[in-house]
């Protein structure tokens, strides 16, 4: 059923509507805090910001708390108030996106490490601009994804969906070229290494938004799109069971 028309907000249980209402609102504080995350681990590694970098590695635990905190309110949820419909979908839903936005956090975590023994390298010797360009598609995906959950908007969540092929072609465009480069200079090897793990984190966070914009779906229309071919999904695929 459509979450328009069985919607959670109406309950007798003015505490049931609080709960429900709070584990949105901690999962889009915990989105925002990946989402800072990410943009402060690429601005240390594009601007030789080391100090910058070694913060944001150790603020991962930070993601990890914010996830356990989360997903034992949402066993609290299920146990007390046996929620059913679309309020099941929306705990599950909650617990599979926090789930995604951890490994996100791990992946930025990823992306400042190897900023760290970059910028103690000296620089990096090549693909700057295919960061760039890939970090800008990811970091739009991740947050229509965020806005997509905020707003239960299929719509949004679709494009975001549709997106993540665009974002693994560029991934493989670039591997190959930093490929090339790399056997044309052998002095580069280290260094282009680091840099494909960073690329290679991108695509892993375009990854996990892609399966954020899919919870949205399956929250609001109850549907699961998780194994329907990128190719065969078009506005049918937002039709409810």
């Amino acid at each position: 059923m459509d979450i328009t028309s069985d919607t959670h907000s109406q309950h007798i249980s003015q505490q049931f509507n609080q709960d429900l209402e709070a584990i949105k609102t901690q999962l889009m504080a915990m989105g925002g805090l990946v989402e800072k995350q990410l943009q402060e681990a690429l601005t240390a590694l594009l601007d030789g910001d080391s100090q910058l970098a070694i913060r944001v590695r150790d603020n991962d635990s930070s993601v990890n708390d914010m996830q356990l905190k989360i997903d034992e309110e949402c066993v609290r949820i299920l146990a007390r108030r046996q929620p059913a419909a679309s309020d099941l979908r929306l705990v599950i839903a909650v617990i599979r996106a926090t789930n995604d936005l951890e490994r996100m956090g791990d992946e930025a975590n990823k992306i400042a490490r190897n900023a760290i023994d970059l910028i103690e390298a000296g620089r990096i010797p090549q693909g700057s601009i295919e960061i760039r360009h890939i970090s800008e598609h990811v970091g739009h995906m991740l947050r229509d994804a965020l806005t997509a959950f905020a707003r239960f908007d299929t719509e949004l969540a679709l494009k975001v969906v549709q997106e993540d092929a665009s974002v693994d072609s560029e991934y493989t465009t670039a591997m190959r070229s930093l490929a090339t480069f790399m056997m044309e200079d052998s002095r580069s090897i280290g260094g282009v290494l680091s840099v494909m793990t960073v690329l290679r984190a991108l695509e892993r966070i375009g990854d996990h938004a892609d399966n954020l914009a899919e919870h949205v779906i399956y929250l609001v229309k109850g549907h699961d799109i998780r194994h329907i071919s990128k190719k065969e999904l078009d506005a049918e695929a937002l039709r409810g069971r």
